[in-house]
Formats: structure tokens, sequence, C-alpha cells
């Protein structure tokens, strides 16, 4: 009999189409998951190589980088704007994935796997139960009901059917799954009716480590742009199918000759070209789009404004929680908020009173919103006191890797 001591965790994969140096988004969480993780358990990752935020960089296949052995695949990575490209780019990193999951998988390996891609979660499923491996979908995006919202499929149809019939399958089959709001919770109760499946909520959290509050008087940004005299709502984030941007610009137009307020938007997405002719097309003088800037100048852009907006389209209950929110929190910025009553991000914002909530798709409502936000200006600084105590006290690394850490 060996005299080794036995290992008390088993080995955990995280299998995410992003990971380091990637800094976008789902790339930045799922970097600080493995890595939290790796200080008393085997972490690996399996990824592909970086195509957002730090494209052009090909990164090594095979590295330790903090602790976490790292494996990365190869995929296209054609125009994810157009929707043909985007489908072609998840096929070949799906077999790419599958196949070297095949590869180093083993019996009793736990694998956490997030649905970006949405196919992601069922090629790593098919392998994972190949090789007698578990596996637990961390679900950033639920479909079909995110395709729905944005008008790509309606309910009922073929396409969301099949989709909701694939997913009972990943679902009965997953040891838990782990979700990033309540509202989501909510709605995978509703879907895993009868599997009797566990799920665990786990928010995303605040960059408190590098974003805190600054003064705005001496915002470089807001110096560079002009506009410390002005009443500044910053969108900053993805700029998608998702995000009600309709309604701000529809609402800029309506503010248009207010002196005081003026709109910044920060970001890329599919909805940007939209935005500059809408722009230009309206002769919005009172609205600002800047390209996206790095996560390191966070601190810079998220103390740029007044208030910080968050928006999602209608029928997003449920689906997707921005988790720029949780940012603009630490910045010590109030919300205001484009969503539907129960949400997570409503819940965030209400709960602590650190903001606002409008519907979306109703421009007449958020302009109102606005004017009354300006009449009760006085009372932003103690909502942004509120916002930052709430991101310290809730929405933390620590907080979220010791819930991971229970859950896995």
């Amino acid at each position: 009999m060996s005299n080794e001591p036995a290992n008390k965790n088993p080995r955990l994969w995280i299998v995410t189409e992003l990971y380091y140096p990637e800094e976008t988004s789902t790339g930045y969480y799922l970097t600080r998951i493995a890595e939290g993780l790796a200080d008393d358990r085997d972490v690996k990752v399996l990824c592909g190589q970086p195509t957002y935020s730090a494209r052009g960089i090909v990164a090594a296949k095979h590295e330790v980088h903090n602790g976490v052995e790292i494996f990365r695949v190869s995929g296209t990575t054609l125009d994810k704007n157009v929707i043909v490209f985007r489908l072609i780019n998840m096929i070949t990193l799906g077999l790419s994935v599958f196949f070297r999951a095949l590869r180093n998988f083993r019996r009793g390996d736990r694998v956490l796997v997030v649905t970006t891609p949405p196919s992601m979660p069922f090629v790593v499923a098919i392998a994972a139960l190949a090789k007698g491996a578990s596996y637990v979908p961390l679900i950033h995006d639920n479909y079909p009901e995110i395709l729905i919202a944005v008008g790509k499929s309606s309910q009922g149809s073929l396409l969301a059917n099949s989709i909701d019939f694939f997913n009972r399958w990943l679902y009965k089959y997953a040891e838990k799954i782990i979700v990033v709001g309540r509202d989501m919770h909510d709605l995978l109760t509703r879907k895993t009716s009868g599997l009797d499946i566990p799920l665990v909520t786990i928010p995303n959290w605040a960059e408190l480590e590098s974003v805190s509050p600054s003064s705005r008087s001496e915002n470089k940004l807001l110096g560079e742009l002009g506009l410390r005299d002005k009443f500044v709502l910053l969108y900053a984030g993805n700029l998608g199918h998702p995000n009600d941007l309709e309604s701000m610009i529809e609402c800029a137009d309506a503010l248009r000759d207010n002196p005081e307020i003026h709109f910044v938007f920060l970001g890329a997405g599919v909805k940007r070209k939209w935005l500059e002719s809408q722009i230009e097309n309206f002769g919005l003088h009172n609205v600002t789009l800047l390209d996206p800037r790095p996560r390191a100048e966070q601190r810079v852009f998220l103390n740029a404004c007044d208030i910080g907006v968050v928006s999602l389209v209608s029928k997003m209950l449920g689906v997707s929680m921005p988790s720029r929110t949780y940012n603009i929190l630490a910045a010590g910025k109030p919300i205001l908020a484009l969503t539907e009553e129960n949400s997570e991000l409503a819940r965030v914002v209400t709960e602590d009173r650190v903001g606002w909530i409008v519907p979306p798709g109703n421009a007449a409502a958020l302009t109102q919103a606005i004017l009354e936000i300006l009449d009760h200006r006085e009372e932003l600084s103690s909502m942004g006191e509120r916002a930052r105590e709430s991101a310290l006290a809730k929405y933390s690394l620590e907080t979220a890797i010791e819930k991971y850490r229970k859950a896995v």
C-alpha cells in the first residue's frame, strides 16, 4: 500500500473559451476563479486562444500561470459579429476542446464549464460523461431565452424547443448548476423541474483591488472631453443586442436642448455602428462615443460620470446579469438601470438604495427619471457611498471564491 497521502479534492478542470491573457469579462472572471481555487486543489484550464481584448496575442499551448496548468486549443477567429462566422468559430473551437478533453479528462475529475459560447457545455458534458468525470455548468446567459429577447427566435419555435430539449439533457446529468443571479436561479428552478439538480447562486464580483471612487473634479477623462461642468451619464460595456441602447438614444434626442446633460458611451459590439449612425443622423451633440479602454483604466473611466447606466432589453428577466454593475458600485457611483422588476440587476440597485429602475423600451420614463435625478442631485453623494459599501460588503473576490470553493 502506498504511503502517499490521498488527494482530498478531485482534480478540477475549468473549461472556457476565454482565459488569461484575455481580460474581456468572461476571461477575467474565469481566470480569477481558477487562480482562487488553485490554493488548495489541482486546477487545470482548457481554453482557446485570445480573441477579444487580447486578440493577436498567440499564447503558449501549454503553460502554468499562477498555480494553474493551462491547455490552449485553436479554432477559427472570424468576425464574431457575423452570425455565420460566429457559428463557424463555435464549431471549430468546440471540436478542438472536445478532442483535447477526451485526451485529458479522467475518471473522478470535476469539470466547471461556462456557457460562453453556448455550445461549450454540451461539448464538455459529452466528453466528461465518456471519461467518467462530473460536470458543473456555470450559466452566464440562458438560452434560448436570450435569443427570444433579442428577436433571433420566438417562444415555441423549432429552434427554441430544440434548445430546451438539449438543455434538459445537459441539466439531467450535471452534478449541479451554478448561476450568477437570483432571477436566473428562479428561471433554472422552472427549467430543471423534476430533475432534482442542485442549483447554486454565486454573483460575480467587483474589482475592489483596482476600482475605487476618485475625485470627479480631477478626472482625466472628463477633462479631456471637456465635460467637467456637465451632468454626465456613462454607459461603459458591451454594445450588444441584449442592451437597450435605443431608449437611451431616444432619450438623448429628447434632452438635446438641455445644456447640463451629456451621455457618454464607451465600448464595442454589434450595435456600435448603429449607435454611430444614430448620433450622426440626429446630430446629437450631447452624446460622446468612445472606443473600449483596458480594464486597467476602469478607475478613470468609471469615475468619469455622475451616474452609471446599465441597460437590458425586455424579456431578459432571469437571462443574464451585467457584471459591469459591480464595478460601478466599486467606483461609488449610483446606477440608473433599464431592466425589469425582480431582475438581479433591479434587486442589487433597490436593496441597498443605490439607484433607480426604469422599464426597458420606455424612453419617456427614462427621460423623466433623468430630469428628476438632476433635480435631486444632492442625494447622489450618499447613494455613491452606499454603492461602495455594498461592493465591499457583498461583492468581493474573496466572497465569491469561497462560494465556488464550497460549490465545486
